[in-house]
C-alpha cells in the first residue's frame, strides 16, 4: 500500500445482498442483533441432497434492480453483485458524472469461487434435452468467474484496473488488497467485493465432496463453530460490494470515510490441512498487522473465519494466540456468519462490511447459535456488546488452503 497519506485506501460505500437482509441497513440490523436466518433449503431440485440447511437470500427481486438486457446474460451470482454494487455506489454518493471525464480512474475487482452454476445448469439441460440450437449464446460468459467484474464495469463505464480473484473463500479479502494497491498506484476508486449463488442443484452436488460441509438437519445446530457440537459449515448465497477510494479523492468529493483499509497479508497451507493452517493464518495476521503499523493489543475485535470443524477451529484459536500473544485469548471475537451461513468468497466481504459498521457504531455483533465455547477465545455470544472500536481484524481461510487477514481502522482514527 502507498505510504502517501493522500493515497490511503478508504471505504466510502457499502452494498449488501445477504440472507439476513437486502440492503446495508437491513443486513446490519439483523447482524447487530444476532438474528439467525438459517433454514431448510427450499430451492427446487435440492430436496434430496444430504445438505439440508443453508442461508438463502429471500425477498430479492432482480427485475426491479437490474436491467433486462443484463438479466438475460447473467447468473444469479452476478445479479447479486450488480445490485450490491449499485447500492455501494449510491452509498458512496458516486454518480455517473463524478468520473465521466476520467473513466480510467475507477476499477472493479471481484472474487468468485463457484461462478454461475444456476445459469450453466439450465443451459446444459437444454443442450441434452432439446439440442444445441436451444443453448443461449450467453452460456459462454454467464458461468465465468469474471462475469460480475465485467458486467459491473460495463454498466458503470469503469475502465480502470479490473480483475477477478480466485483464491478460495479468502479471495474476498485478497480482492480488497488488490483494490488498496490499485489506489496506491494512482487509481481514484475501485468497486470491490464478492457475491455467490451456490444453492442450485448442480452447484450443491459439486460441494458434496467437501468434508467440512455440515449435513445436520437442525438449523440451530448445523453451524456452531468453537463449540463441542461443531459439525461443519452451512453454505449460503449472497455477498457484498464496497467502494474503496483514495482518501484525497473521497474528501474532495465530500464523501464520508467509513473506514481505512490499513493492512492485508495472505498465505497458503494446502487443502483441508487445518492443523497447518494455524501457522499460515498466524503469519497472515502478523503480516497484516505489520503493514498496518498495528500492535497486537491495538486490535479491538476479530471477525473470525469460524469454519466449524474442530481441527480448524482449534487452529484458528491457536493462530490468534501465536500472532497476538496472550492478548489473543482476551480480544473479543465474533462470527456473524453463523447466523447467515458461509457464502464462500462473499463471506469475508460480508464480514468486512459488518466490521466497518461495527467500527462506526461502536458495537460488536454476537455469534448466533453459539453459546458453549470450548476454545480459549473471548467469543461474543447472545447479545451485541458495546465497545470503543478503533481497529478490526478480519480473518478468512479457503477450503483449498488459502489464508488471509485484513486490518481495518476507524475512519476518524489513524493510530
Amino acid at each position: 500500500m502507498s505510504p502517501r497519506q493522500d493515497r490511503r485506501p478508504v471505504v466510502t460505500g457499502i452494498g449488501v445482498v445477504a440472507p439476513n437482509g437486502v440492503g446495508t441497513d437491513a443486513f446490519w440490523k439483523s447482524t447487530r442483533e444476532g438474528i439467525s436466518v438459517l433454514d431448510h433449503i427450499t430451492r427446487e431440485g435440492c430436496d434430496h441432497m444430504p445438505v439440508r440447511v443453508a442461508g438463502e437470500v429471500r425477498g430479492f427481486d432482480p427485475e426491479s434492480l437490474v436491467e433486462e438486457r443484463y438479466l438475460v446474460q447473467t447468473d444469479r451470482f452476478t445479479h447479486f453483485a450488480m445490485a450490491a454494487a449499485d447500492m455501494a455506489l449510491a452509498d458512496a454518493r458516486i454518480t455517473a458524472g463524478d468520473y465521466s471525464e476520467s473513466p480510467f480512474a475507477v476499477g472493479v475487482v471481484t472474487a468468485a469461487g463457484s461462478g454461475g452454476g444456476e445459469f450453466g445448469q439450465r443451459e446444459l439441460q437444454r443442450l441434452w434435452g432439446q439440442g444445441s440450437r436451444y443453448v443461449g449464446p450467453y452460456q459462454s460468459i454467464a458461468w465465468f468467474y469474471a462475469a460480475s467484474t465485467g458486467q459491473i464495469s460495463i454498466r458503470g463505464g469503469f475502465k480502470g484496473p479490473c480483475g477477478v480473484v480466485a483464491s478460495d473463500e479468502a479471495g474476498g479479502l485478497d480482492a480488497l488488497a488488490h483494490a488498496a494497491r490499485a489506489i496506491g498506484r494512482g487509481t481514484d476508486a475501485v468497486v470491490i467485493g464478492a457475491a455467490e449463488a451456490p444453492l442450485a442443484p448442480y452447484s450443491l452436488v459439486c460441494q458434496l465432496g467437501y468434508r467440512e460441509l455440515s449435513t445436520c438437519e437442525d438449523p440451530e445446530r448445523a453451524y456452531r463453530p468453537f463449540t463441542p457440537g461443531a459439525s461443519g459449515f452451512v453454505p449460503a448465497e449472497g455477498g457484498a460490494m464496497l467502494v474503496v477510494e483514495a482518501e484525497e479523492a473521497a474528501r474532495r468529493r465530500g464523501a464520508s470515510v467509513r473506514a481505512v483499509v490499513a493492512g492485508h497479508a495472505a498465505t497458503f497451507t494446502g487443502a483441508s490441512r487445518w492443523e497447518e493452517s494455524r501457522e499460515g493464518l498466524a503469519q497472515a495476521i502478523r503480516g497484516a498487522l505489520a503493514e498496518a503499523g498495528c500492535a497486537p493489543e491495538e486490535v479491538d475485535v476479530v471477525f473470525a473465519d469460524a469454519l466449524g470443524i474442530p481441527d480448524a477451529d482449534r487452529a484458528e484459536a491457536l493462530a490468534l494466540a501465536d500472532a497476538l500473544g496472550t492478548y489473543g485469548r482476551r480480544v473479543p471475537v465474533t462470527a456473524p456468519k453463523t447466523g447467515t451461513g458461509r457464502a464462500y468468497c462473499g463471506a469475508p466481504v460480508l464480514d468486512t462490511a459488518a466490521a466497518v459498521l461495527a467500527l462506526q457504531d461502536g458495537v460488536i455483533p454476537p455469534t448466533p447459535n453459539v453459546f458453549d465455547v470450548c476454545h480459549e477465545l473471548e467469543v461474543v455470544t447472545g447479545r451485541p456488546r458495546p465497545a470503543e472500536l478503533r481497529t478490526a481484524l478480519v480473518l478468512s481461510r479457503g477450503l483449498m488452503g488459502s489464508n488471509a487477514a485484513l486490518v481495518l481502522r476507524h475512519g476518524a482514527n489513524t493510530r
